[in-house]
């Protein structure tokens, strides 16, 4: 396991009032180019230096609705990238389609809608290699694309009936003979339970109220038959409850809204520190009130502790934002097939996380093969060298 060291924050940082306020420049804490380049990093995944100039002009409040509210023509672009995705799912390999996101990442004018997918990506990990259609990780890749910045109980009642979910967990046929444990216990999971706070009784019973959806020819059905009508006891509460009533119930648990606090923190935060409930517990607390995923990255990206050393560099790079970031400033495109292979030699296969809890990340990323791997890309992509030299795919 690698090594890894963690730090407490100031007190000033460690103050939640302070933390969670809006950045103001200061002469103490200027905008400038650093915290520019900053900001693009985190909240997508680089910018040009055109980009980062209008950024240091025009400042961190607009720079910042800017990315939750892109100018230009976003649904032409996504009207345009949907139709031909959906399209290729239905023709091509998984490679292809794995090809085309990162193609999209990089042309996007909408970088962090297509980040906040990229992180429910490794939060609902859903992989090909088990689900074995394009079609459905496409299905699934949308879903994830479409509420990925919206309400996230309505994200985890489509995750709840995705297709490529309960073939990736083994759930696709859920019948009340044989309801899926598995699937349940990962469900409490991702709602934020871990497997002290979860007893068997529970698991059972999650699984006994999703019972009923099954999977056919590559369609989500609910066969009413199949469906266990019985009483359940779920976390405390008890009635004939379905899969819509178990998600209900999750999110009235503080776990969920902690879990997602907590990992929404490590991804623009800090990798590095372990906040204290104290610190998160105004954004636990407002999260809880309605699901917001945007008012709640909103809130860390304006903040103080956002813009403050406690965040800077305390991230270490996913293969994703490492080549990215090298590509976006370039402005140009690159074969991305070939670059999709180089991303899973470096860890990171888009579309077959390793596990069901996805990519471990931080320090995980980084060995003394993975080291040498990113210095080679990175040659190769600033060099147009290689495979980067050649026609676009």
């Amino acid at each position: 396991m690698p090594a890894q060291t963690t730090k407490t924050p100031s007190s000033c940082e460690s103050d939640p009032r302070w933390a969670w306020s809006p950045y103001r420049p200061d002469v103490q804490r200027p905008w400038d180019l650093a915290r520019a380049g900053h900001l693009l990093r985190r909240a997508g995944f680089g910018g040009t230096w055109p980009q980062l100039q209008q950024c240091v002009a025009e400042g961190p409040e607009r720079s910042i609705d800017r990315l939750l509210r892109p100018e230009g023509d976003v649904d032409g672009f996504t009207r345009t990238h949907d139709g031909y995705e959906a399209s290729l799912a239905r023709s091509e390999t998984a490679d292809a389609l794995q090809a085309w996101w990162l193609r999209r990442m990089i042309q996007s004018p909408h970088p962090l809608l297509e980040k906040t997918t990229l992180f429910w990506h490794g939060h609902f990990a859903t992989g090909n290699v088990k689900v074995k259609s394009s079609e459905l990780m496409s299905r699934h890749m949308q879903r994830l694309r479409t509420h990925a910045l919206g309400n996230y109980a309505e994200l985890l009642a489509g995750v709840s009936r995705d297709p490529a979910v309960l073939l990736w967990l083994g759930a696709d046929e859920n019948r009340k003979s044989r309801p899926s444990e598995p699937y349940a216990r990962q469900f409490l999971q991702w709602c934020g339970l871990s497997e002290e706070q979860m007893s068997q009784k529970d698991i059972r019973e999650v699984a006994r109220a999703f019972t009923g959806w099954v999977v056919l020819r590559n369609e989500l059905r609910f066969l009413e038959r199949e469906h266990d009508t019985g009483v359940k006891n779920i976390l405390g509460r008890q009635g004939p409850f379905k899969g819509d009533d178990v998600v209900r119930i999750a999110l009235e648990q503080q776990a969920a809204p902690r879990l997602v606090v907590r990992k929404v923190y490590r991804w623009l935060v800090s990798e590095t520190d372990r906040p204290s409930d104290a610190l998160l517990a105004p954004l636990v607390e407002m999260f809880a009130k309605d699901y917001g995923i945007a008012r709640l990255v909103e809130t860390v990206l304006r903040s103080n502790l956002f813009f403050s050393p406690a965040a800077y560099r305390q991230r270490v790079k996913s293969p994703v934002e490492f080549a990215l970031g090298i590509i976006r400033p370039l402005e140009r495109l690159v074969p991305t097939v070939q670059l999709g292979n180089h991303l899973a030699m470096l860890g990171q296969d888009l579309g077959d996380p390793p596990t069901a809890n996805g990519w471990e990340g931080g320090p995980y990323w980084i060995n003394e093969a993975t080291l040498l791997a990113r210095d080679s890309l990175a040659v190769a992509l600033l060099s147009g060298s290689g495979p980067y030299g050649d026609a676009l795919d």
